[in-house]
């Protein structure tokens, strides 16, 4: 397996911030000639993993877009470096960390990039925290209500019932004991991957990192037990037709983990949102394609730069 050091050569200055008592892991990058083209008055960009991934993530994107932004990314509370809690996580405790960040650390408009439940959690900050955020890059964005919408409702106290005996901690404890092996995390990259070949030694070395912390397996199972709280997750459709900024929704159209036909269901839903589709890539598009993904950002936002 790779040597950590080669990733963390890509991902900025790493630095600690004790969030609520708990430590978090953050990092940034300043363009290194901020008085060319402008770009001391750019807007920042603060990025938000997925679930299960980290700052290592966005190792292919942090160089890139830092050459025309300060950037940021955060580890969220539960990921990463950051403390695996046992806390009661949802949606807008991730929220709330990330405002927090943003009022300790920026304190001007920035614009939110997310993967995965990134996406989501950069969505809901957009709507609950309007001063916050100037324009969201959604890529691959999840609905965790999708279930309500397709279970009738005589079948509720049977998927409870279910969810209750796949929350339990030692069944989760004894899951997490085995996903972490090198072969089967491999094979969980792959599929949320649209390529094998993009599954590579240092991709696995960002995933497994954070699963040896102290603390991992109880994090994880608050973490399920929490998806289970009806409380989770804000409603994604309704919070999206609040929001009135522009956004930019990437998605892979190859992606296994959640439904390519959701992307034209949310763009129906806000007339801010413009789609970028990407064929033949999976779940991580900036991790999959990043020279694409990197261009299609820096070029979406400055078409929308120019157009304020």
């Amino acid at each position: 397996m790779v040597n950590s050091v080669n990733w963390q050569q890509k991902v900025g200055n790493q630095r600690d911030w004790v969030w609520r008592g708990w430590q978090t892991r953050y990092t940034y990058i300043r363009p290194q000639n901020p008085t060319e083209n402008n770009l001391a008055k750019s807007s920042p960009l603060m990025l938000l993993h997925g679930f299960g991934a980290s700052i290592g993530h966005w190792r292919h994107n942090l160089e890139i877009l830092g050459d025309r932004h300060t950037v940021y990314a955060l580890d969220m509370l539960g990921f990463g470096a950051s403390e695996k809690a046992p806390a009661n996580y949802s949606v807008d405790l991730w929220v709330e960390q990330a405002y927090d960040f943003w009022k300790t650390f920026i304190r001007k408009p920035v614009i939110l990039i997310g993967n995965s439940l990134g996406s989501l959690v950069s969505a809901a900050a957009a709507a609950k925290y309007p001063e916050m955020v100037s324009c969201v890059v959604m890529i691959n964005l999840p609905d965790p209500n999708l279930e309500k919408e397709a279970i009738p409702a005589f079948l509720y106290p049977l998927v409870a019932t279910i969810k209750g005996f796949v929350a339990n901690p030692l069944l989760i404890k004894s899951v997490f004991y085995l996903i972490r092996r090198p072969n089967i995390l491999r094979r969980g990259a792959t599929f949320a991957y649209g390529s094998p070949e993009t599954v590579t030694e240092e991709l696995l070395d960002i995933l497994s990192k954070p699963t040896l912390d102290r603390g991992a397996a109880n994090a994880l199972t608050a973490l399920v037990k929490s998806q289970n709280n009806p409380n989770y997750s804000p409603n994604v459709k309704k919070i999206l037709s609040t929001i009135t900024i522009p956004m930019l929704l990437i998605w892979g159209e190859k992606d296994k983990i959640i439904p390519y036909a959701l992307a034209s269901e949310f763009v129906r839903h806000n007339e801010n949102i413009q789609l970028l589709s990407l064929a033949n890539i999976g779940h991580c598009p900036h991790d999959e394609c990043p020279e694409q993904v990197n261009q299609a950002i820096l070029d979406w936002i400055e078409s929308v730069s120019s157009e304020q």
